[in-house]
């Protein structure tokens, strides 16, 4: 199990872009399971949508990115703190939303490596609310050499 320190450790997100509260468990190169807690209180409820808040599906694919991006650093045994590299989403195949996510829901998710080849793994991932199925996709995720951004 990790909690929000230890997940901070391995990922490199902040507030308001970390999207893991807990991974419960995970096997390096197999498997990661974790949650998300749904607040009220997050900034992308006061536009989307007022009155009627539902958490957009591109970050619920962020959130199973960011699990993914976690079992990929516990695999290679790093973090993302690593000032030369970084692991990124690199896309998303047939990606479905069967239930919408709000607030005061635990977003539980899982992903399964399917594929890794080098340095660019590729994951069956599910959301789940209450046990009822919110989100799936494949997405593939890669560790990216950084280019410092030169400044003037």
């Amino acid at each position: 199990m990790l909690d929000i320190c230890s997940i901070q450790s391995v990922l490199t997100h902040r507030y308001p872009f970390l999207l893991i509260d807990r991974v419960t468990d995970y096997t390096v190169e197999q498997e990661i399971t974790g949650y998300k807690n749904v607040s009220v209180n997050e900034p992308f409820f006061t536009g989307h949508f007022p009155g009627q808040p539902i958490m957009p599906g591109v970050l619920i694919l962020e959130a199973l990115a960011q699990l993914c991006g976690v079992l990929g650093y516990k695999t290679l045994n790093r973090s993302g703190h690593d000032p030369d590299t970084i692991c990124v989403m690199a896309g998303v195949d047939n990606a479905r939303f069967k239930r919408p996510v709000v607030p005061g829901d635990r977003l539980d998710m899982y992903a399964t490596l399917a594929n890794r080849k080098r340095t660019v793994w590729k994951f069956n991932c599910e959301a789940k609310v209450d046990g009822e199925l919110s989100a799936k996709a494949v997405i593939t995720v890669a560790e990216k050499t950084i280019t410092p951004v030169q400044q003037p």
